[in-house]
């Protein structure tokens, strides 16, 4: 394998390791959201339908980036939450990990409701014009299977953020303030500049030993 070889193979596997685990993350913290909207908004069954797809496609997404490496034979490597834009969302904007957020709190706390509906739309807009800029990547169209996985992706975005963009909008709320954008973008920044290259350079990182979906402590440390 030549160098420009061992660099595209590289680039390939840490990218959709940290693909995978978002999407993980992300199938598997919709999990407290839907609780919070079912609550919240039991007289929105347009809405919580909305969310319960949102999260369906985020599985969707994981498996098959899952099937990806189970075509290659090998795992992803372990990543960690250093690498999830929404857990760094979460963190800065309610001060805690997204297993401590207090869903309760969140639904009887109308600013707080808003607040989580603002993160998730704005990481998802942001995922959406990720994703843009990665179909452009001549790396990523090198792949046939990952160029498809990233166009399924692409075509489900927009039901991912808009269904909160209306709440949101339909209520009277802003939907996103200054310090909320300023946070996306300094968070998506970070880890494209900083955090992915970190991982690339990293030959030392572990590859995952289970999958996440059979083993909850996969990405644990």
């Amino acid at each position: 394998m030549n160098l420009r070889q061992a660099f595209r193979a590289r680039f390939l596997d840490v990218l959709a390791s940290i693909y995978i685990y978002n999407e993980h993350r992300g199938y598997t913290s919709l999990d407290r959201v839907l609780e919070a909207v079912r609550a919240r908004c039991a007289d929105d069954p347009g809405f919580i339908a909305e969310v319960e797809k949102h999260r369906a496609d985020e599985h969707k997404h994981y498996r098959m980036f899952r099937r990806w490496y189970e075509l290659q034979g090998r795992m992803p490597l372990k990543v960690d939450k250093t690498c999830g834009h929404i857990d760094h969302f979460i963190q800065r904007t309610f001060r805690c990990t997204i297993e401590e957020l207090d869903t309760k709190e969140i639904v009887a706390d109308p600013a707080a409701f808003e607040q989580l509906c603002r993160v998730i739309m704005l990481t998802e807009q942001r995922g959406m014009r990720q994703v843009e800029i990665l179909l452009q990547n001549p790396l990523i169209r090198s792949d046939k299977g990952l160029k498809r996985i990233f166009e399924v992706v692409e075509r489900d975005e927009p039901d991912h953020y808009l269904p909160y963009e209306r709440w949101l909008t339909q209520h009277g709320r802003m939907t996103a303030k200054w310090r909320e954008r300023w946070a996306d973008y300094w968070i998506h920044k970070t880890l494209m500049l900083v955090k992915l290259p970190a991982v690339f350079l990293n030959r030392a990182t572990p590859r995952l030993a289970t999958w996440p979906d059979e083993d909850p402590g996969a990405y644990s440390l």
